[in-house]
């Protein structure tokens, strides 16, 4: 079979590191890149820099990555299924809820395949996570905490950290947890002196009844990417950043400190840190989606999902704006 003929629009700091993944993932050439603004990072080799995304779509291409800013997601993923190209766009997957749905009924009208790239989902520290509670190592869960904090990205012009970033935990949460948001509160600041929030505290719950709480922002100097998971046998702990996995079991040694025994919950026990494959993330997430455009069985982030995501950080947001809890929608 051929490989599938790829088209890149945009190559700023995500953009290079697609050019890279798509030139070396098997069945995939990558045949044209496409960037209003050049090519910062020189990562062309010896392709032309197209001028827009017309232009790639002329040049002929079966799939198209799509990580130009948020903004434009909805004008350039709307041609992409015009023209019947299979399409990979960028979290968040659009800068409004109306752009996201409308991305999402023109990729099910058209037949394509509409994936967002919530890259976390393919982690390995969140997948042998996700692998370990359906095998019910953890028993119940009770609660999903997840801290994303670090510098502000000059880059990052268009949203603000919850859609850049608080949309990565909504995600991952929904999807590690297999529940959907039921409720939320959330509370934002503005210090950076920007339009948009760079601080985001969100609470909430699943519909599985899991509480979730996300502490997000751009203020803090120390880069922070941590999921705690905590249920009825421990807690696991994921560290996105290094790709780790560490449990932490209820203990089962009878304690003879009375001040502490006399606390009837749990026990410190022994501490486990996994090994196991670390693959690239990105790497998988372009695999799965090269796979779900071949009909193969796929864990490819859908548009209908991205959409979910930005939904509850809409909501969220709304919830800020209020200063009330917010129940989501079916």
């Amino acid at each position: 079979m051929a490989a599938l003929r790829a088209g890149l629009l945009g190559v700023g700091m995500m953009g290079r590191h697609h050019a890279r993944v798509l030139r070396e993932i098997e069945g995939v050439d990558l045949v044209a890149i496409a960037d209003p603004g050049g090519d910062p990072h020189g990562v062309a080799g010896t392709l032309p820099i197209l001028p827009d995304v017309s232009a790639l779509i002329d040049v002929g291409i079966d799939i198209a990555v799509v990580a130009v800013p948020t903004a434009f997601h909805e004008e350039a993923a709307l041609a992409l299924a015009d023209a019947g190209v299979h399409t990979l766009v960028e979290k968040p997957i659009a800068h409004s809820l109306d752009a996201g749905q409308r991305m999402v009924d023109a990729f099910a009208a058209a037949g394509l395949v509409g994936a967002v790239g919530h890259i976390e989902r393919f982690n390995p520290a969140l997948q042998e996570l996700r692998k370990r509670l359906e095998a019910g190592a953890l028993g119940a869960v009770y609660q999903i905490t997840t801290r994303r904090q670090g510098p502000f990205p000059s880059r990052i012009a268009d949203v603000g950290v919850a859609k850049d970033l608080a949309s990565h935990d909504i995600d991952l949460t929904a999807w590690v947890a297999q529940s959907t948001y039921e409720r939320v509160f959330a509370q934002t600041a503005f210090k950076s002196g920007r339009e948009f929030e760079d601080m985001i505290a969100i609470t909430g719950r699943l519909a599985s009844g899991v509480i979730v709480n996300h502490l997000v922002n751009w203020l803090s100097p120390m880069k922070e990417r941590v999921t705690i998971v905590t249920g009825e046998k421990g807690a696991f702990v994921a560290d996105t950043a290094t790709g780790d996995l560490t449990f932490h079991a209820n203990g089962t040694i009878p304690l003879e400190w009375e001040s502490v025994s006399s606390f009837r919950g749990v026990s410190e026990g022994d501490v486990i840190r996994y090994a196991f494959p670390k693959r690239e993330p990105l790497r998988v997430e372009h695999e799965a989606f090269r796979d779900a455009v071949l009909g193969r069985p796929s864990d490819v982030v859908t548009m209908e999902q991205g959409q979910r995501t930005l939904q509850v950080v809409e909501t969220a947001l709304d919830s800020a704006r209020a200063g009330t809890a917010a129940t989501l929608t079916a």
